[in-house]
């Protein structure tokens, strides 16, 4: 783990700066603290020094973290891995944010399983924008009518797009991501968020339009796999 998470997360934050400088970009960026797998103490010290949101891509990672963590009242879970239809109550009851929409059928599953206590679920369309048959994700072509189904249902609120780019893509996949972005502001203003680029990508995401970003190495070091 490293060191000194508050240090890493300035480093971080300075670097985001610097590529919004560079390239002029106007909007809001949310930097997303990748801790699956990393113990709660790192997100307490990440939390200490002012990071919020946290992306978690096992169910049961993010019940058990949301569930030890409660006390930090500030903090906002993203839950960002494939869903499996079996787990949507537990996303339902404890996240924040989705960004691994891909079908219907899990869309009115986390709409029906959303507590109704809780503010609306907060969710991303996935777009396998590589076309790869090891990714999920809807296609591009299916976005529109997936954004379309899942704006009606109760208890969500459709904020946007979600990808995961073949490595080494580059900026022309993440130029076709902004491009339906934008495409789909036009039916559905509110959609706003284009969540994309991790630890090898993030600054051509950024300069393409990414509103979120998903780092974990940069903030809590190498992944530890065995405190899954």
């Amino acid at each position: 783990m490293t060191d000194n998470i508050a240090e890493a997360l300035q480093r971080t934050q300075q670097a985001i700066q610097q590529i919004q400088r560079q390239y002029s970009l106007p909007h809001r960026v949310r930097l997303i603290a990748v801790s699956k797998t990393k113990p709660a103490e790192a997100i307490v010290r990440a939390y200490q020094a002012g990071q919020r949101a946290y992306g978690e891509n096992y169910v049961q990672e993010l019940v058990n973290k949301a569930t030890e963590l409660q006390a930090l009242t500030e903090l906002e879970w993203h839950f960002i891995g494939p869903i499996q239809s079996n787990k949507t109550r537990d996303i339902a009851r404890y996240a924040h944010w989705v960004h691994s929409v891909d079908r219907l059928k899990v869309a009115e599953r986390l709409s029906a399983q959303r507590p109704a206590d809780l503010p609306p679920l907060q969710v991303l369309l996935q777009i396998n924008i590589s076309a790869e048959d090891s990714k999920a994700g809807v296609s591009p072509h299916d976005m529109p009518a997936l954004a379309q189904a899942v704006a009606k249902l109760p208890g969500l609120e459709l904020k946007g797009l979600m990808a995961i780019p073949e490595p080494g893509s580059g900026k022309v996949t993440f130029a076709r991501m902004a491009e339906l972005s934008a495409l789909l502001q036009q039916q559905h203003p509110q959609a706003t968020e284009l969540s994309m680029g991790m630890s090898d990508d993030w600054p051509d995401a950024l300069a393409c339009g990414a509103t979120m970003i998903r780092l974990g190495t940069a903030i809590f070091g190498a992944r530890d796999y065995h405190n899954r």
